[in-house]
């Protein structure tokens, strides 16, 4: 059996990657392909203590976490995600689509911590076949979370967001020739960012044959 493709979508807080990844596994499974869709931070024990801790739900002995300290968290994550749910379906023959992944470590915990330092955390973590970045002005993404939510994340405030999209941006042209990094604007409709998104997917996928 073919190993199916990983795709990841990647973008600061607010820049849609919820809602485009949900559109796009229903898209492609109405297409016929064998899509799984998943996060990061994920549903495993790890994954659930980090949402805790970013909602402000979770402390420790009153203490919050240190930069380097989340940074391990995500990248345990990853790994437990990685082997209990992602690696399998690509062997399965699975499009597996993922909101967030691997550059979204790179991008945020490389404020506080060496870039470089994170990418050996992370060197276990191979690369999705297909990143595509939204992006999209921090004032608007940040409008647009104060309308879905009361509360705040931890990272959700906008001289983190704007340095996080620094890096989102910085990354992708660094490692485009690594990687493949597509940057798409998502400061339109949720429609047309999809209309664009759903036509860079499908021509990926065109040349394997990954339909049921």
């Amino acid at each position: 059996m073919e190993r199916g493709k990983f795709i990841v979508l990647e973008g600061i807080d607010g820049a849609g990657t919820t809602t485009q990844s949900e559109l796009l596994y229903r898209a492609l499974v109405e297409k016929g392909y064998p899509a799984e869709l998943t996060a990061e931070p994920s549903q495993g024990p790890v994954g659930r203590l980090i949402r805790s801790y970013l909602r402000g739900e979770l402390k420790f002995s009153e203490r919050y976490l240190g930069a380097h300290s989340l940074a391990l968290l995500f990248a345990g994550d990853r790994l437990e995600h990685l082997a209990n749910q992602v690696q399998p379906w690509l062997e399965q023959g699975k499009i597996v689509i993922s909101d967030r992944y691997l550059l979204s470590s790179l991008a945020y915990q490389s404020i506080d911590c060496e870039l470089d330092w994170v990418i050996t955390l992370n060197r276990e973590a191979p690369p999705p076949d297909l990143a595509i970045l939204l992006d999209l002005p921090t004032e608007v993404a940040l409008k647009r979370i104060s309308q879905r939510s009361l509360w705040p994340e931890l990272f959700e405030k906008i001289e983190v967001q704007e340095k996080v999209r620094e890096n989102y941006l910085r990354l992708a042209r660094e490692f485009y020739s690594d990687l493949k990094i597509m940057v798409l604007n998502a400061n339109r409709s949720v429609d047309e960012v999809f209309t664009e998104l759903s036509k860079i997917v499908i021509n990926f996928l065109e040349s394997f044959q990954l339909k049921d």
